[in-house]
C-alpha cells in the first residue's frame, strides 16, 4: 500500500465559501491525507459560510471517510484583490461585511497564521481564487478595468500568495493552482480576459517553480479541471451545457467530480509527488486529448442549446 500521508502538515486553502466547489474538495480531501486546513474566505460570503457550518447544515459534506467531522482548524477573511489592507478603497473598507472582519487582505492573512501557528507554520498553499467582473463580455466587449481585474483576482493573487506567504512555509512546501483549458484553446463564452488571466497563471506557475525551487526547495504545480457546476461556475451561465458537452466528448464519458480533483490535488501535495513542479495536471476525464468531437450529432444538439 502506497497511502497518500500528510500527517503533521498545515495547508491554507485560498478560496472557500461552501461545500460545493473546488476549493473545498480540495480541503476535505488534504484533511483526509492527514493535514490541518485553515481556509481564506471572501468577506462577502464570509457570514453566509459561517452560519452554514453553525447550524450543522454543511455536516453532511464534512463527513469523513471514517465517520468523523472535517473539522476547518481556522477561517481567515481573505479578499485577496488587495495585498495590504491599505490598498483596498475606504469605502469598501467600510461596508458591513469587510468593517468587523479586521485585517482581510493577504498581508493580513500572513499576520493571523504567523500569530495564530508561528513561523514556519505552513507547508501547503493552495489557490482556489478566479473573479472576471465582465466574465459574460465578449473580448471585444471588455474594458481594460474589467480585463485588468480578472487578471488581478485570478492570476496575480497567485503570484502575491507565494511572495507573502513563502516565509510561512516549511521545507519542501508545495503550492497548487486551479486553471481551466481555455488556457490554451478557445471557450467561446468564457470572456471578460478570464481565459488570458489562466494562461497567466500557468505561466507564473511555471516561473513560480523555478524561483520557489531554486530558493526553497519548493514544488508549484497547477490542476486544470474540468467544467463543474460549483455556485461560482454556474453564475457564468453555460456551465451545464459545457458538463454535457464534455460527456459526449471526454474519453470517460461520466461527470467530473469534485472529489476527483480533490485527490489529485492531495497526491500534487504530498511527498509521492516529489519529482512534479512545473506542470499542468488535467484532471478533466481526458477532454483535453481531444483534437475533434467525438460524438458530431451530440456537437449539433449542443451547439442548438439542447439542453435534453
Amino acid at each position: 500500500m502506497l497511502p497518500i500521508d500528510l500527517s503533521g502538515k498545515r495547508a491554507f486553502v485560498a478560496g472557500v465559501a461552501d461545500d460545493g466547489g473546488f476549493g473545498f474538495a480540495i480541503a476535505k480531501a488534504l484533511a483526509v491525507a492527514g493535514a490541518s486546513v485553515c481556509v481564506g474566505t471572501w468577506p462577502p460570503a464570509l457570514g453566509i459560510f459561517e452560519t452554514l457550518l453553525r447550524r450543522g447544515k454543511l455536516d453532511a459534506s464534512l463527513r469523513m471517510p471514517d465517520g468523523s467531522k472535517f473539522e476547518l482548524e481556522k477561517i481567515y477573511a481573505l479578499d485577496a484583490e488587495y495585498d495590504s489592507l491599505l490598498d483596498a478603497p475606504e469605502e469598501l473598507r467600510a461596508q458591513k461585511r469587510y468593517r468587523d472582519r479586521g485585517d482581510f487582505s493577504i498581508d493580513g492573512v500572513v499576520e493571523n497564521l504567523r500569530e495564530d501557528f508561528g513561523d514556519p507554520c505552513l507547508d501547503i498553499v493552495v489557490h482556489s481564487l478566479a473573479n472576471g467582473p465582465e466574465v459574460n463580455k465578449p473580448l471585444m466587449q471588455t474594458s481594460r478595468k474589467g480585463y485588468l481585474a480578472a487578471h488581478g483576482a485570478s492570476a496575480y493573487s497567485f503570484v502575491s500568495l507565494a511572495q507573502r506567504l513563502q516565509p510561512l512555509m516549511r521545507e519542501r512546501g508545495a503550492f497548487l493552482g486551479l486553471s481551466y483549458l481555455a488556457s490554451r484553446g478557445v471557450v467561446a463564452d468564457y470572456g471578460g480576459g478570464m481565459a488570458s488571466a489562466k494562461a497567466a497563471l500557468e505561466a507564473d506557475a511555471r516561473m513560480l517553480a523555478l524561483e520557489l525551487g531554486r530558493g526553497w526547495g519548493h514544488r508549484v504545480n497547477v490542476i486544470s479541471a474540468g467544467p463543474y457546476a460549483s455556485r461560482a461556475a454556474s453564475a457564468i451561465g453555460f456551465i451545464h451545457k459545457m458538463i454535457k458537452y464534455y460527456q459526449m466528448n471526454a474519453p470517460l464519458p461520466d461527470a467530473l467530480r469534485a472529489d476527483e480533483v480533490g485527490n489529485a490535488a492531495a497526491f500534487l501535495c504530498s511527498p509521492l509527488a516529489s519529482g512534479i513542479t512545473g506542470t499542468v495536471l488535467y484532471v478533466d476525464k481526458g477532454y483535453h486529448a481531444m483534437a475533434a468531437p467525438a460524438d458530431v450529432g451530440g456537437l449539433i444538439d449542443a451547439l442548438s442549446g439542447s439542453e435534453d
